[in-house]
């Protein structure tokens, strides 16, 4: 059966704080803020965007994201989660129209195919308000379907047209491929290893980041600096990330590295994968993952 409402929404906010919550090198987390957002800021993001997104199984993705946007913008005018609302949407809905958990991993993943595959104009429409409404940075223009006019293409066609720029449109274009072949097996391997929530979630983000360049480093500083920055989160995991003391120290070195007072290293298009990745995981394996194997076996 569909995940409920109410779940989905306590689901959807709770990978949002897990993901803001965790040390990832170069973005916000307690105690290290940006000189124009704090952590605050997420928590309360999570908690507006969350009921929007509980929604998603009941109204077309367009408006869902709008919705969600519009919530957060209620809380705080900084720009926190817009990529966090284009990636949790289409798996919320899948989640909310058929079985996530009981399904399986299988059962979520087609779920979400058919969910972009029935995308809209008018849910291009409405995302390019969201957007805009956000005021996202580093963003630029397109040739083609960009975001200053209004998309005469589906959602799924015009993230298709962006993909080759931004990680968060791949996902739509490829089915959500880093966040079910890369992302959330990391993080159900970190768990599985007895890695708790907050270092799971790094490691997963180092997983992420060293398999794909961020595309926000890459727009604001070029390829190579992406490049670059992807393979320090090799050379992290190689050291051991969270695992080890070597690694921690490698980890450290690289998070002050990332940060500058215009805050144009931050990986955030990682950030956002990684909470599409806590997000899938939760809907499969729930918070408590033996009680959540043990309702599948039955």
């Amino acid at each position: 059966m569909p995940t409920p409402p109410a779940d989905l929404s306590a689901l959807a906010t709770l990978a949002c704080l897990i993901e803001a919550s965790a040390a990832k090198p170069g973005n916000v987390s307690p105690g290290r803020p940006f000189r124009d957002m704090r952590y605050e800021d997420f928590l309360v993001s999570a908690v507006g965007a969350g009921p929007e997104l509980g929604q998603a199984g009941a109204r077309p993705l367009g408006k869902t994201i709008l919705a969600a946007v519009r919530a957060t913008r209620r809380w705080t005018l900084t720009n926190t989660n817009l990529g966090i609302i284009l990636l949790l949407t289409p798996l919320a809905r899948a989640a909310g129209r058929q079985a996530g958990t009981a399904a399986g991993r299988l059962g979520l993943r087609d779920a979400v195919q058919a969910v972009l595959q029935e995308t809209t104009v008018d849910d291009a429409r409405l995302a390019y308000t969201a957007i805009r409404e956000a005021h996202p940075g580093g963003l630029g223009t397109a040739g083609d379907q960009d975001l200053a006019g209004e998309p005469s293409v589906t959602l799924l066609d015009a993230m298709r047209l962006a993909q080759g720029r931004d990680l968060v449109a791949r996902e739509y274009a490829t089915g959500f491929a880093l966040t079910f072949e890369c992302g959330g097996p990391a993080l159900r391997a970190a768990r599985e290893a007895g890695l708790p929530w907050d270092e799971a979630t790094v490691e997963t983000f180092l997983t992420l980041l060293a398999r794909e360049p961020d595309t926000l480093i890459a727009r604001k500083l070029g390829p190579q600096a992406a490049e670059m920055t992807s393979r320090r989160a090799a050379e992290v995991l190689r050291q051991g990330g969270v695992r080890t003391a070597q690694g921690r120290e490698c980890l450290a070195a690289f998070d002050a590295d990332l940060r500058d007072t215009q805050n144009s290293r931050n990986p955030g298009t990682t950030a956002d994968l990684t909470a599409a990745a806590v997000f899938v995981t939760l809907i499969e394996d729930g918070w408590n993952p033996d009680r959540s194997r043990m309702d599948r076996a039955q």
